[in-house]
């Protein structure tokens, strides 16, 4: 449904020439409006179903294929928009069509951030706490993530239990957030640790960071997912994206 044809059926049903049903009925179909490229099926209806449009996972997509499906969005919806683990390469080729993209090196995101609806709220932060600075590009890729999913976000970067002292400083930001990401590598013990220091919800992202024993990140999730601290739900490994939704619609709830 275009934004034509539904501005018509809105006039039709203030003049009271169309009922209620009529509009449930297209406000339905639209939640499932999809578009075939034959490469991709984009569903429009997202945005209208979940408050946020879908989320172009770049890797494996050829820049053509990016830009187009990225447009497409960009053009049949109202909200920010995301392109994760996006390169820069990817970024240069469609940033001509969309002025408004914006490439986030670190996150490794491309995004646009447009929705001047959002209030984020002071009040309610989302927390994310690395164990290591090697950590940090999965735990922007939450922190983006998040912020454009319309929340208030803030870090404490380089604190893991190495240096235990570091993540103690940052205390009194740890027992005033509303959500916690807690973001490891090596042997995944911070979300242990920050789990027992609050009564908030912890998510716990396992990281690919670690020498050979660290099997890519398996240890640090087997560790997160045995952990006796309460509260501490897991991700999967390098899933700052995912921590970061999860972690949004907790706060929002």
């Amino acid at each position: 449904m275009t934004d034509k044809i539904f501005l018509e059926l809105l006039r039709r049903y203030k003049a009271g020439e169309v009922a209620e049903e009529k509009i449930l009925d297209a406000l339905k179909k639209f939640s499932l409006a999809t578009e075939s490229f034959g490469f991709a099926n984009i569903d429009y209806g997202r945005e209208l179903r979940q408050g946020f449009p879908e989320v172009v996972y770049s890797p494996g997509k050829t820049k053509e294929q990016l830009k187009i499906i990225f447009k497409k969005l960009y053009e049949r919806s109202a909200g920010n928009l995301i392109a994760s683990r996006a390169s820069r390469e990817q970024f240069e080729f469609l940033r001509d069509e969309i002025p408004e993209a914006i490439f986030d090196e670190a996150a490794r995101m491309i995004y646009v951030d447009r929705d001047k609806t959002l209030k984020r709220d002071e009040q309610k932060k989302i927390l994310i706490v690395t164990a290591g600075t090697s950590d940090v590009p999965v735990a922007e890729e939450a922190r983006l993530t998040a912020y454009l999913w319309g929340n208030a976000v803030d870090t404490c970067y380089d604190c893991g239990v190495a240096g235990i002292h570091r993540l103690f400083a940052h205390i009194d930001k740890i027992t005033s957030a509303n959500v916690i990401i807690v973001v490891a590598g090596m042997e995944g013990a911070l979300a242990s640790v920050v789990g027992g220091l609050t009564s908030r919800p912890v998510i716990a992202v396992p990281t690919s960071i670690g020498y050979g024993a660290s099997f890519k990140g398996l240890a640090a999730l087997l560790a997160m997912l045995n952990s006796c601290a309460t509260g501490v739900g897991v991700v999967n490994i390098d899933n700052g994206f995912g921590a970061g939704v999860l972690a949004s619609k907790i706060n929002h709830g």
